[in-house]
């Protein structure tokens, strides 16, 4: 290769190339012509709320007794109390509830949380975290000499979001489980005009795979080729640019490594444009519209709802999409940051809801959340800490949503499921969050075990939250 060729290869930005790069051109160009195997489509949208969201103020029980045990917990009546008040909670009613039954209420910021959830459109995961089989407290305090098996590194962030995006357990893992779910379904998706893994927030190992390889956009699209602006010399670079990887292409001098890369090269720059064009001609929604201030969520959700909108265009039958927001790792100021952060997850779900519904599509697409963990019941002074257990939200028109899945413990330092500081055990894991929401997307029950490792150590493989 000559050194103004070298030179150009150089040159150019990673506008999606981690996608194209690894699939034979022939792969590349199926999944531009759009060739999906499902009849219909499907989407699921993975929300994720990093630094562990203090959900234990998300969800919170309102009957008496449990309140007053929540209070306790919290340092209610002290100056350093992260209990919400209870007269300000969003009441919420349960299926069968009737006077004396245990109640709970949303965060008082959560207004529109509250609503799908009256709608019958949202589900809480009540206690739910990383485990790799079902664990008592006397089991976590004996499994140092018993073996009971434990997630590692339990209440470190890298470790415990590493457990939520690939359900590893104790082994070691390169992909994530919607990875594993693209890499199940690849024989009926593989070829599809976009890849099934769309991150909207920067590589993640949820997504990670050995065959369908994810596809990186920003907030509002694609990420342009920062070679090739569209004034001054940027399309004259483009047309050089693409020149050589013609000439590379076609020249028998070239090594097949050369010739591979060039053709990964040249449908990179051309997949960004199609996405990007596709996303500009998407639906103009009322709920999440083009015009006036959006949180990055929102523009995330934004741009989700657009590429939805355009599936057909695309050739599109199953999508995971990736979004995330920050700021939930509150060890300080919990009592005052906590309600604008819940909000921007409440609005925006809610925003998002809306717009998928504006076109029909709100039984095909379903959002749920992860974090990195739930948080500790008591207070460090001014926020909370590190902890294992905590709440979840699905949200979509194929919910059986309205209700709870899993047992909402007792919020008591020291109670039956306290293993220490207010550190909560799960009682359903993630491996059954992820296996429900696979089984929905078209994922056999056979190969279930591929995305979510230890199923088979829990009696419910399905919680049940899908129609």
């Amino acid at each position: 290769m000559n050194r103004l060729r070298r030179k150009f290869l150089k040159a150019a930005a990673a506008g999606g190339v981690a996608y194209a790069f690894g699939r034979t051109a022939g792969t590349v160009y199926a999944q531009m012509t759009g060739t999906g195997g499902f009849a219909d489509y499907k989407a699921l949208v993975c929300l994720f709320m990093f630094g562990g969201n203090d959900s234990w103020n998300m969800v919170v029980p309102s009957s008496t007794a449990e309140y007053n045990a929540y209070s306790r917990s919290r340092g209610g009546g002290t100056t350093s109390s992260l209990a919400v008040d209870r007269t300000s909670l969003l009441p919420i009613t349960l299926p069968g509830q009737v006077a004396g039954d245990l109640s709970y209420g949303f965060h008082p910021s959560m207004i529109g949380a509250r609503d799908l959830f009256a709608q019958g459109k949202l589900a809480v995961m009540a206690n739910i975290g990383p485990l790799i089989r079902p664990t008592t407290k006397t089991q976590y305090q004996t499994a140092g000499t018993t073996g009971h098996a434990l997630p590692p590194q339990l209440f470190s962030h890298n470790d415990q979001q590493d457990q939520w995006h690939s359900l590893r357990g104790r082994a070691t893992m390169k992909s994530g489980w919607a990875g594993r779910v693209a890499d199940v379904l690849n024989a009926q998706a593989g070829n599809q005009g976009l890849s099934v893994n769309v991150s909207l927030a920067g590589q993640t190992f949820f997504q990670a795979s050995e065959i369908a390889k994810p596809y990186v956009m920003g907030a509002n699209g694609p990420t342009q080729f920062a070679a090739f602006p569209t004034s001054g010399v940027g399309p004259l670079r483009r047309q050089s640019f693409e020149s050589v990887l013609t000439a590379t292409m076609g020249s028998s001098s070239s090594s097949m490594y050369e010739r591979a890369y060039a053709s990964v090269q040249q449908r990179a720059v051309q997949f960004a444009d199609r996405i990007t064009l596709a996303i500009a001609n998407g639906y103009s929604f009322n709920a999440l519209p083009n015009t006036g201030t959006l949180s990055s969520l929102q523009q995330q959700l934004r741009t989700v709802a657009k590429i939805i909108s355009v599936r057909q265009n695309l050739g599109l039958s199953r999508q995971i999409f990736f979004v995330s927001t920050g700021g939930f790792d509150q060890h300080d100021d919990l009592v005052r940051d906590q309600p604008g952060l819940l909000s921007n997850i409440s609005s925006s779900v809610k925003m998002f809801y809306d717009s998928i519904r504006e076109i029909g599509m709100d039984n095909n697409v379903t959002l749920f959340t992860h974090s990195d963990f739930g948080r500790t019941l008591t207070s460090n002074g001014d926020g909370s800490d590190h902890a294992w257990g905590g709440v979840q939200m699905v949200v979509g028109g194929a919910v059986r949503g309205g209700r709870f899945y899993g047992a909402y413990p007792l919020l008591e330092n020291g109670g039956l499921s306290d293993v220490g500081g207010g550190r909560i055990i799960p009682s359903i894991s993630a491996d059954q969050y992820a296996a429900t929401l696979a089984s929905w997307f078209g994922v056999g029950d056979t190969d279930l075990v591929k995305v979510a490792p230890s199923i088979n150590n829990f009696a419910a493989r399905n919680l049940g939250f899908m129609v």
